[in-house]
């Protein structure tokens, strides 16, 4: 992708009408400001923290959601993979794989993900230096599928906060990735008392607007209608009636930069 491209969607697939109006509201947005748009909601969650929190729907139901997204809206579609068997079965619905942050070492999984053919999104670990995740890439390579992203989401300072170090950004393409900044996760407060997920949704634009301004090739922004009502990760999702200007912002700089 030569321009600057955007994954986008919620965190989770909830329903069929949130996930398709979310869909169609960013594509509006991006076809407008000319920027490439990725779906992206994950078919399950398998990495909350406490017992009886959402994890998501039926799963065939949010696979065919997302499938149906892709057909019907004409966009690519994108969804979390976490165990290696899952790959060649969740291919089937979607275009691109991602690895969650803190499956990235998973060598079984990076090679079942680059077997499918589909793009593969490799989440930097929050324990993992910039510089270590070229291994990560040599594993999917090994399948012979060159079709990767490595997306930034922030580095573990302490107990409950990340910390975004922009260098990473410029530091991960020199050895020949794609970067993307996850410009929400990298907001959370992880490890509550409360077993769920804090955030600073306040700090989404700044953090999307610093990386277009390092020179990140895509953005990873997770947004809802009404986040506060959001089935997961509510604290850290961008509201949707804010996308379209935090974008057109990003686009400017991103002018600036290639002009």
């Amino acid at each position: 992708m030569n321009s600057l491209f955007l994954i986008s969607g919620p965190c989770a697939i909830e329903d069929r009408d949130t996930a398709f109006l979310i869909a169609e509201k960013v594509k509006t947005i991006t076809q407008k400001l000319g920027i490439e748009y990725i779906f992206k909601g994950s078919y399950k969650k398998a990495n909350r923290s406490k017992l009886n929190s959402f994890s998501g729907i039926d799963k065939h139901e949010a696979l065919n959601i997302l499938k149906d997204i892709g057909e019907e809206l004409h966009i690519p579609v994108l969804t979390d993979v976490h165990e290696s068997w899952e790959c060649e079965e969740v291919a089937e619905y979607v275009d691109y794989l991602q690895i969650p942050a803190f499956l990235c070492r998973q060598t079984d999984l990076l090679i079942a993900a680059g077997n499918t053919g589909k793009g593969v999104n490799i989440k930097k670990g929050q324990f993992v230096s910039p510089e270590a995740m070229q291994f990560a890439i040599e594993k999917v390579l090994s399948t012979g599928n060159n079709q990767i992203w490595l997306t930034e989401r922030g580095t573990t300072f302490g107990y409950e906060s990340l910390v975004v170090d922009m260098t990473s950004i410029p530091r991960m393409q020199a050895f020949g990735g794609t970067v993307v900044m996850d410009c929400t996760h990298s907001v959370q407060k992880p490890n509550q008392s409360s077993g769920v997920t804090g955030g600073d949704a306040k700090m989404i634009e700044t953090l999307c607007l610093a990386s277009v301004a390092a020179g990140v090739d895509g953005l990873f922004i997770e947004t809802h209608p009404e986040p506060g009502l959001a089935s997961s990760d509510a604290a850290s999702m961008l509201p949707l009636n804010q996308l379209e200007g935090i974008l057109t912002k990003a686009s400017e700089i991103r002018k600036l930069l290639y002009s």
